[in-house]
């Protein structure tokens, strides 16, 4: 239902509508009566509400009788547009949710906003819920955290299908460990999924990472098998595997997958290799020294690991 008063145009919902209709009633059975306090009486209103409507019905018709909106048409405390349209950006670009939002904010625009006012901006712009496929099943299982950096690195692949020249399909691996106590990652790029890469991706993460590697854990997959295994043993680092399908048991390079995912490849064009590789070792910098992390409340994970360092 559209409702014209002057030269603006107001769209009703179906509970103002209903509204609008109620109130016609009320006006009508007092016009078909005559008695203005009886119809009031068997309405169960006040007379000043019935002579409001009457006047406000005699000026504007039944748009008059649409509820005026609960808030002013502005606040002093009204978050600026400018505000609006970069948690917006950051929002419809790299999926983020409203707490990460604000410590972006807070961190790179110096604008301090709270994760409620991010939520209540999402909501009136339809955003404050993510596109179909982003959402991620609940699983129900203990959480664990380490404290010491090193003692448990959980690594896992990520199977890339990449879009080349011509709309040929392209598949890489991406090899990803991550420190369980500060969230700290390496990234490699491989173009096949062997034993001998995971062998070198952990040589890699060995000369890479600031601590000692005690514990490196995986899944069952074929490039973690016995020479992978006697390779990260033989280095003096205790190789263990989790459970057989169960992925939450490697929750966090899990979830970090799903941060490349939505912050790193969908906005990725594959020019090549070289590029690729270029790419993904900024992704890898910006996620370790500038990404805000939800686990620390807002700091990256590199300032986590000078902490328990």
């Amino acid at each position: 239902m559209i409702a014209l008063i002057g030269q603006e145009v107001f769209r009703m919902t179906k509970e103002e509508q209903r509204e609008i209709q109620r109130k016609l009633r009320v006006l009508r059975h007092a016009e078909r009566t005559g008695q203005v306090a009886k119809t009031c009486r068997y309405f169960g209103i006040g007379r000043a509400s019935f002579y409001r409507w009457r006047r406000a019905y005699k000026r504007k018709g039944e748009a008059g009788l649409a509820n005026a909106k609960p808030i002013p048409k502005s606040s002093p405390h009204q978050t600026p547009l400018e505000v609006e349209e970069k948690v917006l950006h950051l929002r419809r670009k790299y999926h983020l949710g409203p707490e990460r939002i604000m410590w972006y904010m807070a961190r790179y625009h110096g604008v301090s906003i709270s994760d409620a006012t991010v939520y209540r901006i999402l909501r009136r712009h339809g955003l404050n819920r993510l596109p179909r496929g982003t959402r991620v099943r609940k699983i129900h299982t203990k959480r664990y955290n380490k404290q010491v950096p090193g003692h448990h690195i959980q690594m896992d692949v990520k199977f890339l299908t990449l879009i080349g020249k011509g709309g040929k399909k392209v598949r890489r691996f991406q090899y990803t460990a991550i420190d369980d106590a500060t969230r700290v990652r390496a990234l490699k790029v491989y173009k096949r999924h062997t034993q001998a890469n995971a062998i070198a991706f952990v040589n890699d993460i060995i000369d890479k990472f600031p601590f000692r590697i005690r514990e490196i854990r995986t899944d069952n997959g074929h490039e973690f098998q016995a020479k992978f295994h006697w390779h990260v043993e033989d280095l003096g680092i205790r190789h263990a595997y989790i459970k057989p399908s169960s992925p939450q048991l490697n929750g966090k390079v899990e979830r970090s997958h799903r941060s490349d995912s939505q912050e790193f490849y969908q906005l990725l064009t594959y020019k090549g290799d070289v590029d690729l590789e270029e790419r993904l070792d900024e992704w890898e910098r910006f996620y370790n020294f500038h990404r805000t992390h939800g686990a620390f409340n807002g700091k990256t994970p590199h300032e986590a690991l000078r902490e328990k360092l």
